[in-house]
């Protein structure tokens, strides 16, 4: 089965700046897919493309069968997007804007209305029907804005930080519908600050930096190939640097804090204890966040 999203050799340049630097990737269908990457990364600029609204300089990108450089219209009509901005209109109330938005895919009106319906109950915003946006949550309105993007029923689902900026609940609410969209078949590409929410939603990411793909797979297969299973933090000095060569024990210096990376912790913990005379350890999972900060480093990007 082809993949319903597939890139070789994709760029994108502006003038003389390279956004996205050659990079090939493909989604599967039914795939939950995650980009990643610091600010200027390209993965904003590589998730543009892939919506048809930002010309591809080189290489080849193609959805659903369809080449992204001459068929914008048949892509969109099968595609909804949830921007990071909560773009709705504030003169409407929240059914009007699920109904208005129907008409740019020419859906009929009683189709329409019953799909403004389904749509509402999906996203538990019927109490809410007749209420002006302004006066919604930031939570409400991001469930808005995705309703909004499933008007027509898309097979692709493109989602640019979908919980910024919300509270626990909603967020989990959030993931819960997006993960019944993935068992409906639906598509779904995302990126996200937010690594845990990668972490749990994602079957396969990709991890850019200076427009380049630096790593790819699972998250759970990323996670063990670069750091391992665990990882026990403990006070840097000396003495524990020493200690850690001898054992030959694959770590990292975190300013004041040594990042020791094991996939048995409690083998690591006891040598460090017995050997190093070290006590104040501690031992944690690792995650994609630590993935991440290994592979892109820790300095802000603005």
């Amino acid at each position: 089965m082809a993949p319903i999203i597939e890139a070789r050799e994709l760029k994108k340049s502006f003038k003389d700046f390279v956004a996205v630097d050659g990079i090939s990737f493909s989604i599967e269908e039914g795939e939950m897919f995650g980009f990643l990457g610091p600010n200027g990364a390209g993965k904003t600029t590589t998730m543009r493309m892939i919506q048809c609204v930002s010309p591809v300089t080189g290489g080849t990108l193609e959805v659903l069968n369809m080449d992204v450089s001459s068929q914008q219209r048949e892509i969109k009509s099968v595609m909804g997007v949830v921007p990071q901005e909560n773009n709705l209109d504030e003169d409407f109330t929240v059914y009007e804007n699920l109904l208005v938005y129907s008409r740019y895919f020419d859906i009929p009106k009683d189709e329409a209305e019953k799909r403004v319906e389904e749509l509402l109950d999906f996203v538990h915003l019927q109490e809410k029907r007749d209420v002006m946006t302004e006066s919604l949550s930031g939570g409400m309105k991001r469930r808005l804005v995705l309703a909004r993007a499933l008007i027509n029923r898309p097979d692709v689902l493109i989602l640019d930080e979908p919980t910024v900026g919300l509270d626990p609940q909603a967020r989990h609410l959030i993931w819960e519908k997006l993960r019944s969209l993935k068992k409906q078949g639906v598509t779904i590409v995302l990126t996200s600050h937010y690594l845990d929410e990668v972490e749990k939603l994602c079957d396969r990411l990709v991890v850019m930096d200076n427009g380049k793909i630096l790593v790819e797979g699972s998250p759970t297969g990323v996670i063990e190939e670069f750091i391992g299973s665990d990882i026990i933090e403990a006070e840097n000095n000396p003495e524990i640097l020493e200690c850690l060569q001898q054992k030959e024990a694959k770590y990292e210096v975190i300013g004041d804090i040594v990042h020791i990376y094991a996939d048995n912790a409690r083998e690591i913990s006891e040598y460090l204890v017995m050997e190093c005379s070290l006590s104040k350890i501690s031992a944690r999972p690792a995650t994609l966040e630590d993935v991440f900060l290994k592979l892109t480093g820790r300095s802000l990007r603005e």
